[in-house]
């Protein structure tokens, strides 16, 4: 028995050893560039195949095959993706405030390293072939030992660099801040390629050392080493320690479970753990500890805001219905197209609308697949056999809940956490449901009865993808459709605006898991068989890169998606299109706005302006004169409206300027709110009031802790001691977009508007999202339409309704934002910076119409630098200092020092 618990542990050992490898290079990567690699395991699979080939194909020596793949070949991948993928794209992203920080945009690169997997599998398959290989070179000898020392002495040796070097020096630097480590002298870009030379490196090791004890394939294998990524994310991204031992205890672990056999369930249930604790961990670690990194928002491609080319659903409606006009009766590749387009359909309400990264659609798809056989075939418990088109409906039914596995954690997770927790998802349904004999073993599946044939079977999917293409137009559109558009753009302005962010996040979720189950179900019976393989993360990670590169938020994208995925490898040899959508992918860095963008571009120089000889322009002067002289008189066109005066610059103003207006409104208070946070006292036991027709401001110097008590007013941030109250009404737990909806709207420092929205869907989210029927008649203005339509008129923004909310000038957004808190018809009003990025007309303007608005009635809160502003504006001022109120007077007297 002691010899046996000795070999297990050194099985234990050999995997933990690899499994620690690919978290030491993730780390490494992860903190030289801010990238979490999605391509690792890809990168691993292609060093492995390299091998293979030096060695097998073309019989070199193991040592010199090897030392080519690791010190050349892998580390000579890793500077190509820096140079040509990943640079492009931090250069591409300083500008942005998402990248601050950082080396880019991480939506984008995160984009681009899943499209560098997908672009290394296809690529592979295309190569070598999509079939499984077992003859690959042993490079160590299978005493785990040697194996354990590399992974110890690689790590050992990166927190040596890390610590005693220079360059750990500079590497800590521009992980704790990139654009700092550049003004001190750091060539940021030397330690961003030295950081993927290394995490490329680990990559070939771990692949080499795998690929002889696991069966070599372009897909299997680089799974199987993104599943080991639980053991970077456990250590926080950062600690190689933790990694390593996380690593090797897993491993241990894992072959400890094999000795234990408690016979029935309970043994059938402890294999499956056993064989998949890698995947235990990863589902751990990414639902529930805390996430890595927390910047959000997808890349949108052009096709958020550019119409669809007229024709362009004619073509669409003519493609998809050719099919049926084959003379031969065979349609097996045609009617797969209908169905993976229902469940890119999917990924279009969840990632191009909503915003949120999902990389488990798959794994939704494969349920409904799957349910759809188990309840045809009577074998679901609690169901009786139902016939195939009754059970493909209960089973997306009975799917839809199961997509809160994914959006609960997306409720409070972002960015890479997000793509985390989807991708885990994703790989737990495949591992723990799809290649489980328990659930799959002796199932068929059939098609529906008198569909049968492939011309019916494709008929009946032709109406299935109608209603689905309804449905995901009618979430695109309309008061849903902006509050979706509103989410993906800025979360924060959407939840101050009055949209239910998590209630909504949960809403796209569940509907993108029934369209996807649909698509499955679809699918499946296409195929008449229940394939695990056209359901692993594999394909959940092709279909999203597919669906971002083509047009995240467009139904035509999908549908051509679709089209392409499987045309391109109809026929021809698998890989192609994975191939494709990769190099897409990869290009997001050089293309932002996606293909279309760059197919603008290319053309641009081609397309030329019309324009007339000069005898054409002589007979244009002579009738446009003879017009003038014989046309009868036409009434002439009313007047441009007046040109609103501009009010004269702020000043302090007498206290008895305007009487104090009586309010039914509640007032808005602080008691005593106090907010600490690592180790620092934000807030420091704060009381003001904000009564209603009073303008209060706050002012004080940066650190001072003012927008720290305006996030707690405004519900982003929760006091840890004290309570906020609306009149009676304790509102300290209310969440923001609760907040907005009981009368209390905001403004933001930075910009909030939704910039694939027009002037006016902006405004209209206010109206549609901030008010309830009792405000809307208690502040006199009944529609939603009409709310948006004063607000707009009040800020002068009618003649730009139809703008869309991007590339206007500061002042002109600022004006929209305003807009779209009055549009929800507030009682109180809190405005951060209001003043910033405007010109002295311009501030003047705002100051005049804020008075005003508390001259009707409504409560103001400023928080402003501007002191000029405040003077001329505020009827009490509050200057904070240290997170405390120190002095609380009316403005003249307050600022009299200031000034």
């Amino acid at each position: 028995m002691a010899s046996l618990s000795y070999d297990l542990t050194l099985a234990g050992l050999s995997v933990g050893s690899a499994a620690a490898l690919t978290g030491i290079g993730l780390i490494v990567t992860y903190r030289a560039t801010g990238v979490l690699n999605f391509a690792h395991g890809a990168i691993a699979m292609l060093c492995a195949y390299v091998l293979r080939q030096l060695t097998v194909e073309w019989h070199w020596p193991l040592p010199l095959a090897a030392a080519v793949t690791l010190l050349l070949v892998a580390p000579g991948i890793g500077l190509l993706l820096d140079r040509a993928v990943f640079r492009p794209l931090a250069v591409h992203g300083r500008e942005s405030p998402q990248a601050a920080g950082s080396g880019g945009d991480p939506a984008q690169t995160l984009v681009a390293s899943i499209g560098l997997f997908v672009l290394l599998v296809g690529g592979a398959a295309l190569c070598w072939g999509p079939g499984a290989r077992d003859d690959a070179p042993e490079l160590l000898s299978a005493d785990p030992w040697a194996q354990l020392g590399a992974a110890v002495a690689l790590a050992v040796g990166v927190a040596a660099l890390t610590r005693w070097t220079r360059f750990g020096g500079e590497l800590r630097a521009v992980v704790d801040n990139r654009g700092l480590a550049v003004l001190s002298g750091i060539d940021a870009d030397r330690v961003a390629a030295a950081g993927w030379a290394f995490g490329s490196f680990t990559a070939g090791l771990t692949g080499v050392l795998l690929a002889p004890y696991v069966r070599l394939d372009p897909y299997g294998m680089p799974l199987l080493v993104m599943e080991v990524v639980a053991v970077a994310v456990v250590a926080g991204m950062r600690s190689l320690p933790v990694a390593v031992a996380v690593a090797l205890g897993l491993g241990v672990a894992q072959s400890q479970l094999t000795r234990l056999h408690p016979g029935g369930r309970a043994e059938q249930l402890l294999q499956t753990a056993s064989a998949n604790l890698f995947v235990i961990a990863l589902l751990v670690a990414a639902l529930i500890l805390p996430g890595v990194g927390t910047k959000d928002a997808l890349p949108r491609t052009a096709t958020a805001r550019v119409p669809t080319p007229s024709g362009a659903w004619i073509v669409a409606a003519v493609l998809f219905l050719l099919p049926l006009g084959f003379a031969g009766p065979d349609l097996t590749t045609a009617v797969q197209v209908p169905a993976l387009a229902v469940i890119l359909l999917s990924l279009v309400i969840v990632t191009g609308r909503g915003g949120q990264i999902s990389l488990g659609q798959a794994a939704y798809a494969g349920l409904g697949a799957l349910f759809t056989a188990l309840l045809a075939a009577g074998r679901f418990p609690g169901f009786p056999a139902l016939p195939h088109l009754p059970a493909l409906i209960v089973a997306v039914l009975l799917v839809a809940p199961l997509g809160l596995l994914t959006g609960r954690p997306a409720i409070g997770r972002h960015g890479l956490a997000l793509a985390l927790a989807t991708f885990a998802v994703g790989v737990g349904v495949s591992r723990f449901v799809f290649t489980q004999p328990y659930a799959t073993s002796g199932l068929t599946l059939d098609r529906p009865a008198g569909f049968s044939g492939d011309r019916a079977y494709y008929v009946l999917e032709l109406v299935l993808l109608a209603g689905a293409l309804v449905l995901v137009t009618a979430l695109r559109r309309g008061r849903t459709g902006r509050a979706l558009a509103a989410m993906r753009d800025h979360e924060a302005g959407a939840a101050a605006a009055g949209v239910p962010v998590p209630a909504l996040k949960l809403a796209a979720f569940g509907t993108g898991a029934a369209l996807a189950a649909l698509g499955g179900g679809m699918l499946a019976m296409g195929q008449r068989a229940f394939d695990a393989g056209a359901y692993d993360p594999v394909r959940g990670l092709l279909w999203f890169a597919a669906i971002v590169v083509l047009g995240s938020d467009s139904v035509l994208g999908a549908l051509a998606a679709a089209a392409l995925l499987v045309g391109l490898d109809a026929g021809t040899r698998g890989g192609v299109a994975a191939a494709l959508i990769g190099l897409l992918a990869v290009l997001i860095g050089r293309f932002p706005g996606g293909p279309y963008d760059a197919l603008r571009a290319a053309t641009r120089g081609l397309r030329r302006t019309p324009r007339l000889t000069p005898a054409g322009e002589r007979a244009r002067a002579s009738l446009a004169t003879a017009g003038r002289t014989t046309a009868p008189a036409r009434r002439r066109p009313p007047p441009p409206p007046p040109r609103r005066e501009e009010p004269p610059p702020a000043r302090p103003r007498p206290r008895t300027e305007r009487a104090e207006p009586e309010s039914p409104h509640p007032t808005l208070t602080a008691h005593h709110i106090t907010l600490a946070y690592d180790g620092f006292t934000a807030l420091d036991d704060v009381t003001l009031s904000v009564p209603p027709g009073h303008v209060t401001a706050v002012v004080g110097p940066n650190g001072a802790g003012k927008s720290t008590l305006f996030h707690c007013l405004a519900g982003t941030l929760r006091p840890s001691a004290g309570r906020i109250t609306l009149g009676s009404r304790d509102i300290t737990a209310l969440p923001a977009h609760a907040r907005t909806r009981t009368g209390t709207a905001r403004t933001f420092q930075q910009l909030a508007v939704f910039p694939s929205l027009t002037v006016a869907e902006n405004v209209r989210v206010g109206a549609e999202q901030g008010r309830t029927k009792e405000r809307a008649k208690d502040r006199g203005r009944g529609s939603t339409r009409e709310a948006a339509a004063h607000a707009l008129r009040l800020l002068d923004l009618t003649a730009l309704r139809a703008r869309p909310a991007t590339g206007l000038p500061t002042g002109t957004l600022r004006r929209t934002e305003l807009a779209r808190a009055l549009a929800g018809g507030p009682h109180t009003l809190l405005l951060d910076e209001p003043a910033a990025g405007l010109d002295a007309s311009e501030v003047a303007a705002l100051a005049a119409l804020l008075r005003a608005l508390a001259a009707d009635g409504m409560a103001l809160l400023v928080v402003e630098h501007d002191l000029d502003l405040v003077a001329g504006l505020a009827d009490t001022v509050h200057v904070m200092a240290a997170g405390r109120i120190v002095t609380t007077g009316p403005a003249d007297e307050v600022l009299e020092g200031a000034h």
